[in-house]
């Protein structure tokens, strides 16, 4: 097959085009140039994407012995990424800016591309594991390395992008064996640190770049009767379930500890309250996209849900209805926030992803 390999410039995605190099594959080097302005490329290990990694992917295209391109995502990077962070903040909901770009940048953008000049299939340094079944229908599951487990952040990609997607590191045991493979092969990048954090928030600061991009917006703090207990430059900033940088210039009655439960930021509120009323027992998704064909939508799929990319998966029953599914949770999730991915689990296997309406 012809394979484009997107490398990053970090060590994962140097190991995963080694591999598709070694399986016989015509494997060509592309790294996606995401912004064009330096000052908001990251320094040392935050976040990806960067002029130092273009460098670096490029020594280890050069090291395999493959072609090497840069291609310039940026505007589409800004539009699909970036402004949709931003709007959706803005909306009081709370997005996973991952989610997004691999949805709409990796998988959508890079594949559209690499369909158009020939390619098979895109290969990618994310953790994760394909299945191909005697059936033809193939699955998505999580990593062998849970620590570095990436499906979450995979599930929105749906059945066509699968279809035509490469991990070769889902099988790999640990990080550690990931660099001694790259070491072992003269790759430059086999010590490299992980990338981390938002990569368009350079400083990492995200409450910062919000207040730049949006600008502030005074308004108050509410506690669940109502009553004004605080001021907040912005309740876009906010996010259920958040208990640092409150600021609140009283404590509770009851001297426990206030969470966010709820921000509108068509009011500009944000209310607090107790810990207790953080948790739910219900889910609802919409914007649904479903991976596994084989389970029909009108049969109640018992399953394990997750909310966070790394966040602890919760038992349930999920029910669909067109784009739409709710999950019936077994025991309370708390801190759940409109606009987070909702990602549904058949043990290792994933079933699909909804939005948090």
């Amino acid at each position: 097959m012809r394979v484009l390999a997107a490398l990053s410039g970090g060590v994962d995605s140097a190991v995963a085009a080694a591999r598709a190099v070694d399986a016989g594959h015509e494997v060509v080097g592309v790294h996606m140039a995401l912004s064009r302005n330096r000052d908001e490329y990251r320094t040392g290990s935050r976040g990806c994407c960067s002029i130092e990694d273009s460098n670096d992917a490029r020594r280890a295209a050069d090291k395999l012995g493959i072609p090497y391109y840069v291609w310039d995502l940026s505007e589409d990077f800004h539009d699909l990424v970036v402004s949709d962070f931003i709007s959706e903040y803005q909306a009081g909901r709370t997005p996973n800016p991952c989610v997004r770009c691999n949805e709409h940048i990796k998988f959508d953008t890079l594949l559209e591309r690499a369909s158009a000049l020939g390619f098979d299939a895109v290969a990618t340094g994310h953790y994760a594991r394909i299945v191909d079944r005697e059936d033809g229908v193939r699955e998505l599951h999580r990593a062998v390395d849970a620590a570095k487990d990436q499906s979450y952040v995979l599930a929105v990609m749906g059945p066509e992008k699968l279809a035509r997607a490469i991990f070769p590191l889902g099988e790999m045991a640990s990080k550690s064996e990931v660099r001694a493979e790259a070491a072992a092969r003269g790759l430059g990048v086999s010590n490299k640190p992980d990338s981390y954090d938002i990569c368009f928030v350079a400083d990492g600061d995200t409450k910062g770049f919000l207040e730049r991009s949006i600008g502030e917006r005074p308004g108050e703090i509410v506690d669940e009767n109502g009553e004004v207990v605080g001021a907040h430059s912005g309740a876009y900033a906010f996010t259920v379930g958040q208990r640092k940088g409150l600021r609140l210039p009283r404590p509770a009655a009851d001297g426990a500890p206030r969470y966010v439960t709820g921000v509108d930021t068509a009011r500009n509120v944000v209310t607090v309250g107790p810990e207790t009323l953080l948790s739910v027992r219900t889910l609802a998704g919409e914007k649904t996209v479903w991976l596994a064909p084989d389970v029909p939508a009108d049969v109640p799929t018992e399953c394990l849900v997750q909310v966070r990319a790394h966040g602890d998966a919760v038992p349930g029953v999920a029910r669909r209805a067109g784009d739409a599914v709710s999950v019936e949770l077994a025991v309370p999730m708390r801190g759940v926030a409109a606009g987070q991915s909702l990602v549904i689990y058949q043990g290792s296997r994933v079933l699909g992803h909804a939005t948090l309406a």
